[in-house]
């Protein structure tokens, strides 16, 4: 049994769970989500609380088991309190600004690289290295911010570049390797 599929989903004070079929609408104070899953899994709404299960111990329902009931929790978590990632810009003259509904970043081109916020998605620029993407969805904001993150990847040589909080960057040794023969 599936370690992760087996638990139930607490449903917090202030959310409205709907369950149609495989269609599962979860309303909170941050807004709506709705998907619709696998036609196999098995999703009940007992009481205060979400209850995944498969129909079969076949591979596939085994692998969509734990998915379906992620997938439902973080729907639960996102219109409760929501998601964010924080990315950092590292560089000399690099920084970031918000500008009505756009960022707009120096990235060490000849042009500003402007990113407009999308629908259920908030950028914040608490200061000029640290972009903050903000949304109820999950998948989305991820999405979301590897965008953010792929107009300049950090290089590995000085580290420059738009790099996830925390994320570590590989470094490689300068030419010839500095002092080898």
């Amino acid at each position: 049994m599936s370690r992760i599929g087996r638990k139930p989903i607490a449903v917090p004070a202030g959310v409205d769970v709907k369950i149609d079929g495989t269609t599962v609408t979860v309303k909170g104070p941050k807004g709506t989500l709705e998907k619709t899953f696998h036609k196999d899994m098995i999703i009940k709404l007992e009481g205060s609380e979400i209850i995944v299960e498969r129909p079969s111990e076949d591979k596939l329902h085994k692998s969509l088991h734990g998915l379906t009931r992620t997938l439902v929790h973080n729907m639960v978590d996102g219109v409760t309190s929501g998601f964010s990632k924080s990315l950092d810009i590292e560089g000399v003259g690099y920084r970031a600004q918000k500008q009505g509904k756009n960022l707009v970043m120096n990235l060490g081109y000849s042009h500003q690289v402007i990113v407009p916020e999308i629908d259920g998605i908030t950028i914040d620029v608490p200061a000029a290295n640290k972009i903050v993407v903000n949304g109820i969805d999950k998948q989305v904001v991820g999405q979301f911010a590897a965008e953010i993150r792929e107009k300049k990847p950090p290089e590995p040589y000085k580290g420059k570049g738009i790099r996830y909080t925390g994320e570590r960057i590989i470094r490689k040794e300068g030419k010839a390797g500095k002092g080898k023969k």
